[in-house]
């Protein structure tokens, strides 16, 4: 990770139990902030699974400096309900162009949001030393 940029994440998740639970190894890293470099252009990618969702369940919008992925599952019948509810809160850097930002969604169900990271300015950066004691 570039060393000027600091990223949140918060999770608020409300599903019913499903049985993903021995599945951690590639889902972990799933909500893992990955900047690529190519040239000298930045770019944050994210990447969400809301494989229990359908595409028209997934909303993806930014409010100020935030990037937020909200997606909802109802079903009803006679003999049951379910309702699946997912929720994600990404602070964005600061002066990233909310306009710029693409998402896409696979066949196996990952969002992959993307963002150009704004350039630093050389007077920004300060070397904090390291006290050894």
């Amino acid at each position: 990770m570039h060393p000027h940029y600091m990223f949140y994440i918060f999770n608020s998740q409300q599903e019913q139990a499903s049985g993903n639970q021995g599945q951690g190894s590639w889902l972990e890293g799933m909500n893992s902030p990955l900047i690529q470099q190519e040239g000298d252009c930045k770019q944050l990618k994210l990447r969400f699974d809301v494989s229990q969702y359908k595409p028209e369940e997934i909303v993806v919008k930014t409010v100020d400096n935030k990037l937020l992925v909200h997606a909802k599952h109802e079903e009803k019948s006679e003999s049951r309900s379910v309702y699946r509810e997912y929720n994600r809160e990404f602070l964005l850097p600061k002066g990233t162009n909310p306009e710029l930002i693409k998402s896409s969604l696979s066949k196996d169900g990952v969002l992959t949001v993307e963002a150009p990271l704004p350039a630093i300015a050389a007077g920004d950066e300060k070397v904090i030393p390291i006290a050894q004691n």
